[in-house]
């Protein structure tokens, strides 16, 4: 039997026992899954330099090595999101609805878990924290796999996590990580009906396009985002430029950072100079329009490939625009419904870009950066899903739970 078969049918065995535990003894799993990231820091911190050697040989960038490493902070915030977890009420069990027809039928309708969950990451090992402890908040097991990149901080990160398991209510079978990191690995879980019940991909465009386009296993679909930044004519310099700056610089190398900048030309006349001298204090590339080149010195042209490039990286596009129209069809043409902001003190153009911008998040006078799971108050997120069936946006508890309709009788047959 292979890996991935095996360890996905050691999580399924454990679905009756996580749909008896009471949202106290899942929590109190959780806590104990937090202290043990602290109390092995140093050892995950080592394997994770493993990760960070091999990266550095294989010529990975800056940007990308930034998202691979972890230190006593960003440990520390694994271990905060775990606690954030257990101080949100289990969705499981709620009920949605309630029914009373005239037969007599009493029907509720409540939240129950998924079941067994893929997760398909790349350079990210906190999302094995983060996947871990919202996929076992809410009843459900999770077969993790990660990147080649990562492979020795997940590794020791989930053995972390399963020793406290073995000390708690639930089963530490209940968490599972591939580590074979050959590409047949992810083939074979978006094809393993029966004992996966969904696959959520978190990573690029080519993962989740390939996850999307060949699973037979439900996916929920969690998207490439570029995201866009819009300086309408009544901007205000003194926070467009922030937000601006915010969006790109605060940590590129995610999906909610910027990476086209629209600017109305009234604005770009009086302020763009300003706003690109701070772009590139902060070592930024800029590419351009022509039109933008009449204001600031572009480093190249910006191409329709560029525009449609997710850089995760200090490089920006910048596109001078007539008005709020051509902004809005410059979203719809290259947009990933992700996360889309519009910078005005026009009332009616921030109504109409919220109305109209067809994304998971829309932003009024604020950064892209905060379509994130811990900032809308969820906890850790699982993911920001950009397709409109089931969930949209960050995607907390409710959004890894389905529902059942439980109906009570007094002997009522249909006629």
């Amino acid at each position: 039997m292979s890996e991935v078969r095996e360890k996905s049918s050691l999580a399924k065995g454990t679905l009756v026992t996580l749909n008896r535990l009471t949202a106290a003894e899942k929590n109190d799993a959780l806590m104990k899954m937090a202290d043990a990231l602290i109390e092995e820091q140093h050892s995950i911190i080592a394997a994770n330099q493993e990760d960070l050697e091999r990266g550095r040989a294989n010529g990975t960038s800056s940007s990308l090595l930034d998202r691979l490493a972890l230190n006593e902070s960003r440990i520390a915030g694994m271990a905060e999101g775990l606690r954030q977890i257990v101080e949100l009420p289990d969705p499981i069990g709620d009920e949605l609805e309630h029914i009373e027809r005239p037969n007599g039928l009493k029907i509720e309708k409540i939240r129950v878990p998924l079941g067994v969950i893929g997760i398909i990451y790349e350079a990210r090992p906190n999302v094995t924290v983060d996947a871990a402890g919202l996929c076992l908040k809410t009843g459900n097991a999770v077969v993790l796999r990660g990147g080649s990149s990562a492979i020795s901080s997940n590794k020791r990160i989930v053995e972390v996590l399963q020793q406290a398991l073995a000390n708690s209510a639930i089963p530490a079978a209940a968490l599972q990580l591939i580590e074979d990191t050959n590409r047949a690995s992810v083939d074979e879980m978006l094809k393993l009906n029966g004992l996966l019940d969904v696959v959520i991909p978190r990573g690029g465009a080519s993962l989740i396009q390939n996850v999307v386009q060949n699973a037979t296993v439900p996916v929920i679909e969690t998207g490439a985002g570029i995201c866009h930044t819009y300086l309408d004519a009544t901007a205000k310099l003194d926070m467009a430029a922030p937000i601006v700056i915010n969006a790109k610089v605060q940590r590129p190398s995610v999906c909610n950072s910027m990476e086209t900048l629209l600017v109305h030309e009234d604005f770009a006349g009086a302020h763009l100079t300003s706003i690109a001298e701070q772009l590139r204090s902060n070592n930024v590339e800029l590419r351009g329009c022509e039109r933008t080149a009449r204001y600031i010195q572009l480093d190249q042209n910006a191409t329709e490939q560029d525009y449609a490039t997710e850089y995760n990286d200090y490089i920006l596009n910048i596109k001078v625009v007539n008005d709020l129209d051509e902004a809005l069809e410059h979203i719809r043409q290259f947009g990933t419904m992700h996360s889309e902001c519009i910078v005005t003190e026009n009332a009616a153009h921030a109504e109409r870009f919220l109305q109209e911008v067809d994304a998971a998040a829309v932003y009024h006078n604020a950064s892209t950066r905060f379509t994130d799971g811990n900032e809308f108050g969820f906890g850790a997120e699982i993911g920001i899903s950009t397709q409109k069936l089931h969930a949209r946006g960050p995607m907390g508890l409710p959004a890894l739970t389905s529902t059942k309709y439980r109906i009570y009788g007094t002997g009522q047959i249909r006629q």
